[in-house]
């Protein structure tokens, strides 16, 4: 039988384990199918199904392929991680202190070259200007989580376009009393 449904258990139906040897598959094929043939008062629909499930199990190529449908497939669902999963959610303040950090790291590096003279150092000051510039990155987002982490009734989060008013003047302040220190 070329045709099998990979739904159904034939080695229970057979009554055998599925590691079972041909032996033993046709033994109970024949003790089950003499307990229930219709002519000795079993069931036909049970004789049908002992008839499928045989026709599947007694040969070996198509035993194979139902072994084979009816084995588990790994999806990205059933994938279990062995490790713990890393942390999805720093929160506002590792957001807060990433963004500081991040921004004191670039000012740091920036005065460094600026005050030691050392002109040949002239590419750490682009570094350290693209390291400031992602730590207003992440100072923005830090905003965004704080105002995310406030209560519903609190009066400062219905103003988020006051908030990027005074987030952006802020920031533009500080990078004019950045160049005024940088000039003398």
């Amino acid at each position: 039988m070329s045709q099998f449904n990979s739904n159904k258990d034939y080695y229970a139906v057979l009554g055998v384990d599925k590691d079972a040897s041909q032996v033993d598959i046709d033994r109970n094929y024949k003790r089950m199918a003499s307990k229930h043939h219709p002519d000795r008062g079993g069931s036909e629909e049970r004789m049908k199904s002992l008839n499928e499930a045989y026709g599947v199990l007694k040969n070996q190529s198509s035993r194979r392929a139902y072994d084979v449908a009816r084995r588990p497939r790994v999806t990205a669902s059933s994938f279990v991680p062995v490790t713990t999963p890393t942390a999805r959610d720093t929160g506002a303040f590792g957001h807060v202190l990433s963004a500081g950090l991040c921004l004191i790291a670039g000012l740091f590096l920036l005065l460094l070259v600026r005050y030691q003279w050392i002109f040949i150092l002239w590419p750490l000051a682009i570094l350290a200007v693209f390291v400031v510039g992602f730590g207003v990155m992440l100072a923005r987002s830090a905003m965004v989580k704080v105002n995310e982490s406030l209560p519903v009734t609190n009066r400062f989060k219905r103003h988020t376009k006051l908030q990027e008013v005074a987030f952006w003047a802020l920031i533009i302040t500080g990078g004019y009393g950045l160049y005024l220190l940088m000039s003398y």
